[in-house]
C-alpha cells in the first residue's frame, strides 16, 4: 500500500507538513543559538527542500518568531535550497561550521537581495572567527 492507497494518506501529508515545520523551527533555534546577531533580523525567507520525488515543498519562514508555513512565500527577501537529504542530516547535527561546508560544496543554495545575502554572508563569517579564535 503506498501513500495515494492507504486509507489515512490525507493524514500522512498533515504529519509529514507538521514534522517539518517543527525540524524547520528547531533548526532555525540552534543556528540562531550560534549566531545570535541574526535573532534581530526582521526576514521572510524562502526554504525549498527538493527531494528526489516530484515537486520540493516550498516553506515561507519569517523572523523573528519563527512563524512557518508551507507557502511560495513570495515576498522572501532571501532563498535557500538545500537537498531534503541534506537539511535532515544538519537539521539533526548541524552546527554552523557543517552549514557553511554545504554551502561551500554547493549543498545549500542561497540567493535573493543581493544587500541581505551579503549581510548574511558577512555576519555568518564574523560568528565564525570569532568561534576558530
Amino acid at each position: 500500500m503506498d501513500a495515494t492507497t492507504h486509507p489515512n494518506a490525507h493524514k500522512i501529508g498533515v504529519v509529514a507538513s507538521t514534522d517539518t515545520r517543527a525540524l524547520i523551527e528547531r533548526t532555525l533555534e540552534a543556528f540562531t543559538a550560534e549566531v545570535p546577531a541574526l535573532k534581530q533580523l526582521k526576514l521572510v525567507v524562502r526554504l525549498e527542500l527538493p527531494t528526489r520525488g516530484a515537486g520540493a515543498p516550498i516553506w515561507r519562514i519569517e523572523v523573528p518568531g519563527p512563524k512557518v508555513t508551507k507557502d511560495p512565500a513570495g515576498d522572501a527577501k532571501l532563498d535557500v535550497v538545500v537537498a531534503r537529504s541534506h537539511f535532515n542530516e544538519l537539521a539533526k547535527d548541524g552546527r554552523l561550521k557543517h552549514w557553511a561546508e554545504a554551502y561551500e560544496h554547493g549543498h545549500v543554495k542561497v540567493s535573493g537581495e543581493p544587500a541581505v545575502v551579503s549581510l548574511l554572508g558577512n555576519v555568518i563569517q564574523r560568528q565564525l572567527a570569532r568561534a576558530r579564535a
